[in-house]
């Protein structure tokens, strides 16, 4: 798992070399992620004499993806989903499905417009529209980045940078 997500950070990598993309990109995947957790608890599952959320079982499924594969950034990652699934939790039960609705279109049309703002500092394309894979990569992505600034797992950024140069080399053949 870990050479696949090497592989898919390296290509997530050549899609983002700007700084100003790689800005906007550290509001708009929180903003986008967030919104579909908060769609996904208005969907409630019955469990025995309970029920739950459509986002616990989404949130934990990509959670555990995320940890298998690269275990420190997947875990790191729990920093934003834990509080973003309890806050979407509580307002799927608190406020009207008409309230979720405008938290999910205002996050979500607000994380699309910031992401394709990036984009066009970039001048490319987002990288998703390339590789589907690139939707979970982008949030583990931004942990890279933190990680980065702080010299963390210097072996594993160096790697995929080098993936990354070899990709970008191999285009421009």
């Amino acid at each position: 798992m870990e050479e696949l997500f090497e592989r898919q950070m390296a290509m997530y990598v050549t899609y983002h070399r700007d700084k100003r993309n790689r800005a906007t990109h550290f509001l708009g995947i929180p903003a986008i992620v967030y919104s579909l957790i908060q769609l996904a608890a208005l969907v409630r599952l019955p469990v025995g004499e309970g029920e739950l959320s459509l986002a616990v079982l989404l949130t934990g499924a990509a959670w555990v993806l995320w940890v298998l594969l690269n275990r420190a950034i997947g875990l790191t990652m729990g920093l934003f989903l834990v509080p973003s699934l309890l806050a979407a939790e509580y307002v799927a039960r608190t406020h009207g499905d008409a309230t979720v609705w405008t938290v999910f279109a205002v996050a979500f049309v607000g994380g699309w417009v910031l992401q394709l703002w990036g984009h066009v500092y970039e001048g490319k394309r987002p990288a998703l529209l390339s590789n589907l894979f690139q939707a979970l990569i982008g949030p583990m992505f931004l942990v890279a980045e933190v990680f980065a600034h702080l010299g963390w797992q210097p072996e594993l950024l160096a790697r995929v940078e080098r993936l990354a140069a070899e990709r970008e080399a191999a285009a421009a053949r």
